[in-house]
């Protein structure tokens, strides 16, 4: 038997993640599902009998690194996570293990096989130096974010600050950055590569065509199907739609 404790506070994915222990193995057991990294200290500080935490990076009360500056952990963690490439290069220098969000099946097997071929030798002390070592790293990656483009028009560069920026979004393959005086820009970046790159403190990805700046938000309105519409600052002729399966995370996000 595997006791397992999720920290998790998007429901879908605490769901998901929940259903595909299960479809793996009938030995897993969640004992807990929590959502919050309060909740999460208090539920470790009885001292609880789990064998493995999976660990969502982004709470709605802050980064989950926190739980180790209140709590010693005695038990291997999989973190998850939906931040960028550059910033899961520190989990790889770490040698600590981590699904991308949305989790697929196949690396939640390959992880747990990982979890059961090391939790015989697994060392608290070594794990509390490696986490030491990754917060350090999420700090220094704070630095690593576009915080301006450089962007041709005519014959001339124009340099286009982050904060100057209303939203970025894709057109037939083509993607355009507009700023919040509503000045449009062609660049030569995918959505991918911006969502990688853009600090997700400022920027957020509300659906696959569209990026949005938190400054520029004006206001939010229920829409059909649980999703939601973002009113902005600039009066545009599109409308940006919070995708139903990104509704709780971008809460969280504005939050």
């Amino acid at each position: 038997m595997i006791r397992v404790l999720i920290v998790e506070d998007e429901e879908t994915a605490s769901a998901r993640l929940k259903k595909l222990l299960h479809e793996i193995s009938p030995e897993i057991v969640i004992e807990k599902i929590l959502d919050t990294i309060s909740d999460a200290v208090s539920f470790l500080e009885c001292e609880p009998k789990i064998d493995l935490i999976f660990l969502d990076i982004q709470l709605a009360d802050g980064l989950s690194f926190e739980i180790f500056e209140q709590v010693n952990v005695q038990v291997p963690i999989i973190f998850t996570t939906a931040y960028n490439e550059y910033a899961l290069k520190a989990f790889e220098l770490n040698s600590i293990d981590y699904l991308l969000k949305p989790i697929d099946k196949i690396k939640l097997e390959k992880s747990l096989n990982k979890f059961q071929a090391v939790k015989e030798h697994y060392s608290s002390e070594v794990f509390q130096h490696q986490i030491s070592s990754l917060i350090e790293q999420f700090k220094g990656n704070k630095s690593n974010y576009k915080t301006r483009f450089l962007i041709p028009k005519a014959d001339e560069l124009v340099p286009v600050h982050v904060n100057d920026i209303a939203f970025f979004y894709a057109e037939d393959k083509v993607v355009f950055l507009v700023s919040v005086s509503g000045e449009r820009f062609i660049i030569n970046f995918s959505l991918d590569q911006l969502e990688n790159n853009l600090d997700p403190q400022k920027f957020y990805r509300i659906n696959r065509h569209q990026i949005i700046a938190n400054s520029n938000i004006l206001k939010i309105h229920n829409y059909y199907n649980y999703r939601l519409k973002i009113e902005l600052k600039i009066n545009m002729n599109q409308e940006f739609i919070v995708s139903k399966a990104k509704v709780s995370e971008f809460k969280n996000w504005l939050s």
